[in-house]
C-alpha cells in the first residue's frame, strides 16, 4: 500500500470530496458519511435514488456506534462473527441520521470490510459511505478506467490498488434472518 496515496484519500474524504477504491469485488464510491453535500454528490453521481438508502464501510463496529442504536449481545455476536467480511448487516439506526444514508428506512446498512485498503482508509477516516461506482442500472465497475469511463473528471480522487479477488459484491442480511442480496 502506497501511504501517499492513502494520505492524498484521507485529505479528499476529509475536505468533503468523493473518492473511487477497490474494495473486495467492485470499484466503490465513498465520502464522509456526515456530509450531507458529497453524499448527495453520489447519488447524482449514480442517478440513485435517495429512498434506497447507502453502507456504511467501518473499521469497527465501535466507528459504527454514533449511527446505530445499541444492539443485544446476541445481535452483536451474530454481526461480529461475519466481520471483517463481505456481509453488510441491515441494523436499527438512530433518528437523527440522514434519510440520504438510510433512505426510506429506520435502520442502515453496515459492513466492516476485510479489504486492507478500505480498512486503513476507514482506520483514519471513520466510516465512509460505500456504494458500487457505476451509474444506476450499469455494471458495477471492476477496473479504475472503467470509474474513469462513467464518471471522468467528477470525482476528487481515485485511490489506487487492487480488487479484492471476490467474484460478487457484498451480502446483505437483517437480524431476522432475511438475506437481501
Amino acid at each position: 500500500m502506497n501511504s501517499w496515496h492513502l494520505t492524498q484519500a484521507v485529505n479528499c474524504v476529509r475536505a468533503g470530496g468523493v473518492l473511487a477504491y477497490p474494495t473486495e469485488a467492485v470499484w466503490g464510491l465513498g465520502c464522509d458519511p456526515a456530509n450531507e453535500a458529497a453524499i448527495q454528490r453520489i447519488l447524482d453521481l449514480k442517478a440513485r435514488p435517495w429512498q434506497k438508502g447507502l453502507v456504511l464501510v467501518a473499521a469497527s463496529l465501535q466507528q459504527l456506534e454514533p449511527w446505530l442504536l445499541p444492539l443485544s449481545e446476541a445481535d452483536e455476536a451474530t454481526v461480529q462473527a461475519t466481520w471483517p467480511g463481505p456481509v453488510s448487516w441491515v441494523l436499527p439506526c438512530r433518528e437523527s441520521v440522514t434519510p440520504l444514508l438510510r433512505g426510506t428506512h429506520t435502520s442502515l446498512a453496515v459492513r466492516i470490510p476485510d479489504h486492507p485498503l478500505v480498512r486503513a482508509l476507514c482506520e483514519q477516516v471513520g466510516p465512509l459511505v460505500s456504494t458500487s461506482a457505476n451509474p444506476a442500472g450499469r455494471e458495477p465497475a471492476r477496473t479504475s478506467l472503467r470509474v474513469r469511463q462513467y464518471f471522468g473528471t467528477a470525482l476528487d480522487g481515485i485511490l489506487p490498488g487492487q480488487l479484492g479477488g471476490r467474484k460478487n459484491p457484498s451480502e446483505i442480511r437483517t437480524l431476522s434472518g432475511e438475506r437481501l442480496r
